[in-house]
């Protein structure tokens, strides 16, 4: 159908609800947007929207059409975020998805990169859904847990975290020492809201600590962090952010089975840009420098 135009019009007119914001987005006269409406709904023998003294609304032949025009118009921002991360030099929008955990750790990597390559304009995304690399969401992704699958991705590992169980060092005072598993069952934990989170140390907690000890959960990993600090129990912390939190302390030594690896991912449209390949030389450096068990 040879029509983009007038479906971008009616997504405009829809999103805007009248025909002069429809118009002042896209640019055009208002008498512009009206014909593109018209001729629509004449192509397609249907009408769209529904005309009122407030403005337009979609009817359901019309909700069906924005839909589509909806998920096209995000696959073209994606594919233009793909194609500005192609160019030549190392300078632009560098987007990188990370775990929540390694945010911060990230933040003072990039800072060292932009030192080196000052026109980056960098962004963090963190966040428990993937982010979709085909479609331009991020530049480079940070994932753990199993390999990514995803087909057309370049899949390079990163290093192997191990998160370390800890309290502070009040918490401790006021309710004791763990010296052995047994103890664990006699203490509050700081936890994730999820009874079948994927994470091996979790499921190793989860089968110690009666469910009646796990007296704060979110599924937000910095509300974690932040009840560990307030003193609300014990709970995981990725043993990397441990040194920029000394009143932190473990309480148990962490065994093999909690080690969880992390990949660093990009798309294979975007691996060999110099952009992508400065700043993966960039990390992996930074994680030979800082010693991380690879």
């Amino acid at each position: 159908m040879d029509s983009w135009d007038e479906i971008r019009t009616a997504f405009q007119v829809a999103r805007a609800g009248t025909v002069s914001g429809a118009a002042e987005k896209l640019g055009v006269h208002h008498a512009t947007v009206i014909r593109h409406i018209d001729a629509l709904e004449q192509r397609l023998g249907v009408k769209l929207f529904q005309r009122h003294a407030r403005g337009y609304t979609p009817t359901d032949a019309g909700t069906d059409l924005l839909q589509v025009a909806q998920t096209t118009d995000d696959q073209f921002t994606q594919l233009a975020g793909r194609i500005k991360g192609q160019g030549e030099g190392v300078s632009g929008d560098l987007t990188v998805t990370s775990l929540a955990d390694f945010g911060g750790v990230l933040a003072s990597i990039m800072t060292d990169f932009r030192v080196e390559y000052p026109d980056i304009r960098a962004r963090i995304l963190t966040d428990h859904r993937v982010f979709r690399l085909e479609y331009g969401e991020a530049h480079v992704a940070i994932r753990a847990g199993n390999r990514p699958s995803e087909p057309d991705n370049v899949v390079q590992p990163l290093f192997r975290i191990k998160p370390a169980l800890v309290a502070t060092q009040g918490y401790l005072e006021k309710n004791g020492t763990v010296t052995s598993e047994a103890d664990l069952a006699h203490h509050d934990f700081v936890t994730h809201v999820d009874n079948d989170h994927r994470a091996p140390f979790y499921r190793w907690l989860f089968d110690r600590v009666p469910e009646d000890r796990r007296i704060l959960r979110s599924s937000d990993d910095r509300v974690i962090r932040e009840g560990i600090l307030a003193g609300a129990g014990i709970g995981f912390m990725a043993s990397l952010n441990l040194m920029t939190m000394p009143e932190l302390v473990p309480v148990i030594e962490a065994p093999d089975e909690w080690a969880v690896d992390v990949w660093v991912v990009t798309h294979v449209d975007l691996h060999r840009s110099k952009k992508v390949q400065a700043f993966v030389s960039f990390l992996k450096d930074w994680v030979k420098d800082a010693k991380l068990d690879t």
